[in-house]
């Protein structure tokens, strides 16, 4: 399968804003961060059912596919970033019109729940999407220096990043190593939720990544139980674990594993190489990741390296 890129962004292009999963409760969040984009020389332009309730989704999945689908369509819109999270994106891929994508590559931004559209636009259309900061969520409030830096410069520039400079304290090692391969991952639970299905991608030689929120440690253990069982370990090259927030048990006063240990048993057992405390996911720093892309690990070193352009 082919590899797609989309095109470098430019001061003055369009943006578009969609809701694949859940609506935003706050909309001066929104406002915020239209503004944001605003300010930085973008035009932006929000999806029909963008902030619609339907439930806990943002409209109906006719209703969310057909503002993805509006937005790869529209010759005007050269990016298109997600609003939030939340759940309902996995819903939509079985209606989702993959050969439009492919022929209208565009960048494409979000994470958490947005993690399905990422695998099955990459397993269906080769296209090369962001795991990153969302509208709402993120770029309401003032963003973390390091992950605005990151992920302005992936989007905008037709040079590789090469090494990426993590700042603070570097990840740590679990087995080390070096790998190199396609990045594949994101939210552990919507990865595991499209094990066995046709939008599920090949992760043989991938570097894998993996993030949560909100999971017990025993939740964590079954999902990457569930992993191991599918080879999806075994088959990856390398291995990138990022933010587990509030991944703790829900009971204090029963005995359980930290999520640290759940994630250490497993990683370790594989053998792959493996940082753990990687900055990325449900934190304000947030390592923008281009889905797809390959690159190269150094477990001993701490060192990821970004080994071509996301962008063209």
């Amino acid at each position: 399968m082919q590899t797609l890129k989309p095109r470098a962004l430019k001061p003055g292009d369009v943006i578009g804003l969609i809701s694949p999963a859940s609506t935003i409760a706050d909309t001066t969040r929104l406002d915020r961060g239209v503004r944001y984009l605003e300010g930085l020389g973008y035009r932006v332009l929000i999806g029909a059912h963008a902030t619609h309730i339907h439930g806990y989704l943002a409209g109906t999945d006719e209703d969310r596919a057909a503002d993805i689908h509006a937005m790869f369509e529209n010759p005007h819109v050269k990016a298109i970033f997600c609003i939030r999270g939340g759940y309902g994106t996995p819903r939509l891929l079985p209606l989702l019109r993959y050969r439009m994508f492919a022929r209208n590559p565009k960048i494409f931004v979000g994470y958490s729940d947005i993690t399905a559209l990422h695998l099955s636009l990459w397993r269906k259309s080769g296209l090369v999407t962001f795991h990153g900061p969302m509208v709402g969520p993120d770029m309401a409030d003032p963003m973390d220096p390091f992950t605005e830096e990151m992920f302005w410069r992936l989007l905008t520039s037709r040079h590789r990043v090469g090494l990426v400079n993590l700042p603070d304290n570097r990840p740590e090692l679990l087995v080390g190593g070096k790998a190199s391969g396609r990045l594949l991952g994101g939210n552990l639970a919507l990865v595991v939720s499209l094990i066995g299905t046709s939008f599920q991608p090949r992760f043989d030689g991938s570097i894998l990544y993996l993030e949560d929120i909100g999971e017990d440690p025993y939740r964590v253990d079954r999902m990457l139980t569930q992993l191991r069982g599918a080879a999806v370990l075994a088959k990856s090259k390398g291995i990138l674990i990022g933010h587990f927030t509030d991944c703790v048990p829900k009971d204090p006063t029963t005995p359980s594993f930290s999520v640290d240990e759940v994630i250490r048993e497993y990683v370790v057992a594989s053998g792959r190489p493996s940082l753990t405390h990687v900055p990325f996911g449900h934190q304000k720093r947030n390592l923008p990741i281009p889905v797809g892309l390959r690159a190269k690990i150094d477990a001993g070193r701490g060192s990821i390296e970004y080994l071509e352009a996301a962008v063209h």
